[in-house]
């Protein structure tokens, strides 16, 4: 094991990092699959006990497979105070099921102690700093999914799968 790997271990014992399934590589994605980051520091942290994995959309209360979402009029802190929903592809409105799940997520990162996220960018849940449209397009427009938005608004440091690395560097520097 590269000796990086453990030295970010052993600092961040006693932090635990919520983190999306799909990363982990279990198929819970809106289509059925899922998004493995295959990172050795994932890896090595969920050796350790210290990932707290969740799934907003399914602590929410959606299936798999389900239709593709996305927030329509804003972003995840839109959402949060009313001025955005989610809308899924067939126009079906699922916001009251991602609200949950960001409640969900965040009451499981307090239960956990979690004091970081690691969350799949672009997702209308979990994305980081961006997310798409609104329009089914494929366009991305800057902004944060609704769990993010609600985790970070609960003082978790929110980081996508993008940032793996500045997460690691900036674990093993505390």
């Amino acid at each position: 094991m590269p000796k990086a790997a453990v030295n970010v271990a052993e600092n961040i014992s006693g932090r635990r990092i919520l983190v999306s399934r799909c990363l982990l590589g279990e198929p819970v994605r809106y289509d059925g699959r899922e998004k493995p980051l295959g990172h050795h520091l994932l890896r090595e942290w969920e050796e350790r006990g210290l990932l707290v994995p969740a799934c907003p959309e399914l602590l929410g209360g959606l299936g798999v497979p389900r239709a593709p979402a996305q927030i329509v009029g804003g972003s995840g802190e839109d959402v949060l105070a009313g001025r955005a929903r989610v809308i899924t592809k067939h126009g079906e409105d699922v916001t009251p099921a991602f609200v949950r799940g960001a409640e969900a997520a965040r009451a499981l990162a307090e239960e956990h102690g979690c004091a970081f996220a690691l969350l799949k960018e672009k997702s209308p849940s979990c994305g980081v700093r961006r997310i798409y449209d609104g329009t089914f397009s494929n366009a991305l427009r800057p902004g944060r999914g609704v769990a993010a938005a609600m985790l970070r608004a609960a003082g978790l440091r929110v980081f996508s799968e993008e940032e793996l690395d500045h997460l690691a560097a900036l674990l093993s520097a505390a």
